[in-house]
């Protein structure tokens, strides 16, 4: 089984605040331990990395943590969790997969709808009618929004990571997840492939990636439909405001210290927010 390389960061440090910090290494998850808080990251490279810039200010330590410590952890700390229609649950829970439930098997790296990212960008696609729509869900982790979205109304999703590791997680998802078809997962690195249009773009990442893409995500999106971002915090939500500011906002949600946006492109077609 896969391991993860990770930093404890010591002595009770302010999650949001160390999330911040390591923001422009990409950590794709957080463990509060309280006394210690432990960062999660896709490479060495970008945990070592994060490892030199945060020791000035913390006292750290990098780890490598096996992916079924993480499963072991969430089936102990999990429940199911509802966003608005749909409720999204592991396995274990014992709710079947139906038109309002999504199962989810955790794994570290992706989501699980419990981060508020996850569930404000769940929150968001309920602002859309989806009915025959077309949906790219860009760094799709688990594939949480590309099924929510199928399980929506929308008519095919697509989903895209630069992590095999993701897709093969998110397409085991899809199987838990009886009567969601025409949905797609492959993988694909947002930053050197040309992407799909599509009438509903959703791109969970962090704010440094969406500043970063936000020139192909807005050419992925067709005129008078729906951009979706999602993991950005607070302090980030201006700088990626100004990089989406050829687009028309639509939505604006927060929880913590993380916001969620929606964007629609100029154009004869509808938005689709309801």
């Amino acid at each position: 089984m896969r391991s993860w390389p990770a930093l404890d960061v010591q002595g009770s440090p302010d999650p949001e605040l160390l999330l911040a910090d390591a923001d422009e290494f990409s950590p794709t998850a957080l463990d509060d331990r309280h006394a210690t808080v432990r960062l999660y990251f896709a490479t060495k490279g970008d945990r070592d990395a994060a490892c030199v810039t945060l020791a000035r200010g913390y006292a750290v330590e990098p780890i490598e943590v096996d992916d079924h410590d993480w499963v072991r952890r969430s089936q102990q700390n999990l429940e199911p969790i509802t966003v608005g229609r749909i409720t999204v649950a592991p396995p274990w829970a014992g709710l079947k997969s139906c038109a309002t439930t999504i199962v989810i098997e955790p794994s570290m790296g992706f989501g699980t709808g419990h981060h508020a990212t996850t569930r404000l960008c769940l929150a968001a696609l309920q602002t859309i009618d989806l009915a025959g729509a077309f949906v790219l869900d860009v760094g799709t982790g688990s594939g949480i929004l590309a099924i929510a979205a199928a399980r929506l109304g929308a008519a095919r999703a697509l989903g895209i990571d630069s992590d095999p590791d993701a897709i093969q997680s998110a397409r085991e998802n899809l199987v838990l997840n009886v009567g969601v078809g025409h949905v797609v997962f492959e993988v694909a690195d947002l930053t050197s492939v040309q992407l799909p249009t599509a009438d509903v773009v959703t791109a969970n990442l962090t704010g440094t990636l969406l500043v970063r893409a936000a020139a192909p995500l807005t050419r992925a999106l067709c005129p008078g439909f729906t951009l979706i971002l999602g993991g950005l915090l607070v302090d980030e939500r201006q700088v990626v405001r100004d990089a989406f500011a050829s687009l028309e906002s639509l939505w604006e949600n927060r929880e913590d210290e993380w916001v969620g946006l929606a964007f629609s492109k100029p154009g004869t077609a509808r938005s689709g927010l309801m």
